[in-house]
């Protein structure tokens, strides 16, 4: 059993628990301060941020038309840990936690009556496509992209080349000696206050779209105390999965999950305008084709969306970025014996698929509720805030009290499946492991240090609420931005690492001295 990495676990800790201590001491004070932080980040890092981004989408076409897109993970001879279904599975269960069902209905209606700086008028034809495609832009290609470039470079690193289970492990591949200790402790460090901010804002999500539909519910009113409640839940299910064995929690978990999300999206579709579903989402897929690039990159009448872009794609992008460097520890982990081009199918085109038709569903529907009430969205989300507008929308549909529950149940499972797999990856990080460490070698992954997980899930639990219960949506923006700008840079390291890899296709297929 390795021992625990003091600097890699202190460190962190130290700031969440600064962090909350400041906000009970002087919430104002506190929020000010990071309200300062993030328009300082979102002032100078926004274009950084999004060629980034781009940059990680031509990354990953380069990958799969290169010679590197043959190489098989761990080794020609190596075989596959999961089903193909599983991994699928676990991919977009951990990738996706609670925001896609959070974000789904409300973001379009925002975006219908703020399109940005465009010229069109808001409320028509026009802005709706600019919703849709705002949603694509936020929830597809770009953001898995992240993933992708992250993850496969630390599968590559990790199967075929026998590096660290650390974030250091890829950096070795690309300077060709062993990082120092010191600096695999920093990096650690870094990427684990940046995942926890990440975690921390998806779980504001969450317990604002589960304390407004248990108070939908009970009749309740929605406040500090239910969200707390609904925090400690969640925290409680991720607890009691992560301990009961990654393979055996986090596979049964997903599987179910997905099958859920399937279901419901046809519901939905089904049952709500499937004919303006089709046709909206078919002219808003192509217009999002169109405009990748300019929207992307800012360019042409993008350009004037900038102030609206830092709002949302900004915050989006940082987040996704804020996940990526341990979320790609866990999901490079688990590829072990496909190709790097199964890999990317898995891991970014059919979880980018998913999401533009699960987007097209829940978006249409909710704007065509909005012209069908005259507003009665709208007015329901500035009256009772962002969470409220899924539950309004349903009320239409047959089944409302039945759709509800499964919405909620939806929700518990969908961010414990994705915080499953990240507080195993934590606990990882935090130990110092030996060569021979047995259940680095495990190939059915051993749960492992139930005690770092209990500290992190705290950790977790007791920052999402401080922020949503006192800041609401503006707190989980905040979290995002925080965490997304130290990840940056780790991810960028990655990609130059997976470009480098390109080259050394020979040993990658050739060196399999992989530690699982």
């Amino acid at each position: 059993m390795g021992s625990v990495r003091p600097f890699v676990l202190l460190v962190p800790i130290t700031i969440f628990l600064a962090t909350t201590l400041a906000s009970l001491i002087d919430l104002k004070a506190f929020l000010a301060f990071t309200k300062a932080l993030n328009t300082w980040i979102v002032t100078h890092f926004s274009r950084p941020i999004v060629t980034a981004v781009f940059g990680f989408v031509l990354t990953c076409l380069i990958v799969v038309i290169s010679p590197l897109g043959k190489v098989r993970i761990g080794g020609p001879e190596a075989k596959p840990l999961l089903s193909r279904w599983n991994w699928f599975a676990i991919t977009l269960c951990t990738t996706l936690a609670i925001g896609i069902l959070f974000w789904a209905m409300a973001e379009p209606l925002i975006h219908l009556y703020q399109p940005g700086g465009r010229t069109f008028a808001p409320g028509g034809a026009e802005a709706q496509d600019f919703a849709l495609v705002s949603l694509f832009m936020h929830w597809s290609v770009s953001p898995y992209a992240i993933y992708t470039v992250a993850g496969l470079t630390f599968a590559l690193s990790y199967h075929n080349l026998g590096k660290p289970y650390s974030v250091s492990g890829p950096f070795a591949a690309l300077t060709g000696r062993p990082v120092p200790p010191a600096i695999s402790s920093v990096l650690d460090a870094t990427i684990l206050v940046a995942l926890i901010m990440g975690m921390a804002a998806s779980l504001g999500a969450g317990v604002l779209l589960l304390s407004g539909g248990l108070a939908e519910i009970t009749g309740q009113r929605n406040g500090p105390f239910l969200m707390a409640l609904v925090a400690s839940a969640i925290g409680f299910l991720v607890l009691l999965s992560s301990l009961s064995g990654l393979m055996r929690g986090i596979r049964i978990l997903s599987d179910w999950n997905v099958r859920f999300f399937f279901a419901f999206a046809g519901f939905i579709f089904i049952f709500g305008p499937s004919r303006e579903i089709l046709i909206q989402a078919g002219a808003s897929t192509l217009s999002y084709v169109q405009d990748f690039v300019p929207r992307s990159l800012f360019l042409g009448e993008a350009a004037r969306d900038q102030v609206w872009a830092y709002d949302w794609t900004i915050v989006y992008f940082a987040n996704w970025l804020a996940w990526a460097p341990v979320t790609a520890m866990f999901l490079g982990r688990i590829a072990k014996g496909y190709t790097v081009r199964m890999y990317v199918l898995m891991n970014l085109v059919l979880p980018s698929l998913f999401a533009i038709v699960w987007m097209s569903i829940f978006g249409v529907f909710a704007l065509e509720t909005e012209r069908a009430t005259q507003g009665a969205l709208s007015q329901v989300m500035n009256t009772l805030g962002i969470e409220a507008v899924i539950f309004e929308a349903m009320k239409s549909l047959p089944a409302y009290s039945v759709l509800v529950v499964v919405l909620l149940c939806l929700s518990f499972v969908s961010y414990v499946t994705a915080a499953d797999s990240n507080t195993e990856a934590i606990a990882e990080i935090c130990r110092r492991h030996q060569a021979d460490d047995p259940e680095l070698q495990d190939a059915n992954l051993r749960v492992a240090s139930p005690g770092l997980k209990i500290v992190w899930v705290l950790l977790l639990v007791s920052t999402a609420w401080t922020m949503v219960a006192y800041s609401g949506v503006d707190g989980v923006r905040m979290l995002s931005n925080v965490g997304g700008l130290p990840a940056l840079f780790i991810v960028i390291g990655l990609q130059l690492t997976l470009l480098r890899f390109i080259w050394q296709t020979d040993r990658l297929n050739s060196v399999v001295p992989g530690p699982a």
